[in-house]
């Protein structure tokens, strides 16, 4: 490891991400934790998940309906998260009840992740400057840079080839997975997932036309925040702000290949799926689903609740609202409104 003077470290020598421990949970913690009951061995024990057909003994599967109780009784898994209905046909199974089985198996899946034990320490190849600032059980992978004024909270862990170029700020228990970039001024909270690729804090795309119609950068000086158990896809961007903040609130999922411009604002809960752009100083409101390939134009407002369908477009300076309601098209409109218009002009190509 290189690393430039003070604060120690400890070398694992080992890839944080793929080198974890696992560690078992007894039935009655994982229904604690999901908010279910057990039938069965409260005491039996599992490390993993899996699906009905790959689950061995030392792991926790789910049945989702009752069509799929014949599998669930073929299966191998040490336990299972059922519904009621399914609770009498897999008599003598280790079972943990819960209203929404996929949901509770979600839940599960977070719960075991957590309780594994995964190596804490810097790796021999990595560099960490030393005015940053690590928190206890941090790792940080092999070829990974840490700059200066950096602060990585308890048990977050840096995967291998993963920059973060300094006065970045990241919380605790979070994953960046690998070959994540961050840049600074970037404040990242709790519990966040950064997959493979993604790059945070770049400059916005901010541009002023002279005289002779050449373009003059307009300055990024802003600042990116995001939430508490946010998860950010595989090659996704997210660009700070030009001169205030991009904002990301909590409970954010961005799937792969998301572009998400300067001095944007999602709020809490928003899903956006891959290939989607939003343009800068554009707002979305909670709970709003976003489809894939959905491009939003600059300051657009999305209001809370609403449903974006797959590559619908949104004018600049448009507001959508509709809790609940399906938008789609370009530019796009309620679903109805727009199923009707493409049936007027299927009517008019026949007439023709």
């Amino acid at each position: 490891m290189w690393r430039l003077p003070s604060a120690e470290v400890v070398c694992t020598g080992r890839d944080p991400r793929y080198a974890c421990h696992g560690k078992k949970m007894k039935a009655r913690e994982i229904a604690e934790a999901v908010g279910g009951r057990v039938a069965g061995d409260g005491e039996k024990e599992v490390a993993r998940v899996a699906s009905l057909s790959g689950a061995g003994a030392g792991d926790l599967s789910f049945v989702e309906d009752a069509k799929f109780v014949a599998a669930a009784s073929q299966s191998k898994a040490g336990a299972l998260i059922v519904g009621d209905f399914d609770a009498a046909a897999l008599n003598g199974r280790t079972l943990i009840i819960c209203r929404n089985p996929r949901l509770a198996f979600a839940k599960a899946g977070t719960a075991l992740a957590r309780a594994a034990e995964r190596p804490s320490g810097v790796d021999k190849t990595a560099v960490v400057h030393g005015s940053a600032n690590l928190g206890e059980k941090v790792s940080v992978g092999a070829l990974a840079y840490v700059g200066p004024r950096v602060k990585i909270g308890r048990g977050t862990t840096v995967g291998p080839g993963c920059m973060l170029l300094g006065e970045v700020e990241i919380g605790e228990d979070c994953e960046l997975v690998a070959r994540v970039t961050i840049y600074p001024k970037t404040k990242i909270g709790n519990r966040a997932v950064i997959h493979a690729g993604a790059v945070l804090g770049s400059d916005g795309f901010g541009f002023v036309p002279d005289e002779q119609g050449r373009f003059q950068k307009f300055p990024q000086m802003g600042t990116l925040e995001i939430g508490d158990d946010v998860e950010i896809g595989a090659n996704s961007t997210v660009d700070r702000g030009a001169l205030d903040a991009t904002v990301i609130g909590n409970g954010v999922k961005l799937d792969n290949l998301v572009h998400v411009g300067h001095n944007v604002r999602l709020g809490e809960n928003v899903v956006t799926a891959a290939q989607t752009g939003i343009s800068g100083s554009s707002v979305v409101e909670k709970n709003v689903l976003i489809g894939g390939q959905v491009g939003i134009a600059d300051h657009v407002t999305i209001e809370e609740g609403a449903i974006l369908g797959a590559q619908a477009g949104i004018p600049s300076n448009k507001t959508i609202r509709g809790k609940g309601v399906v938008f789609w098209g370009t530019p796009a409109r309620p679903i109805r409104e727009y199923l009707k218009e493409l049936a007027v002009l299927a009517r008019l190509a026949k007439k023709k």
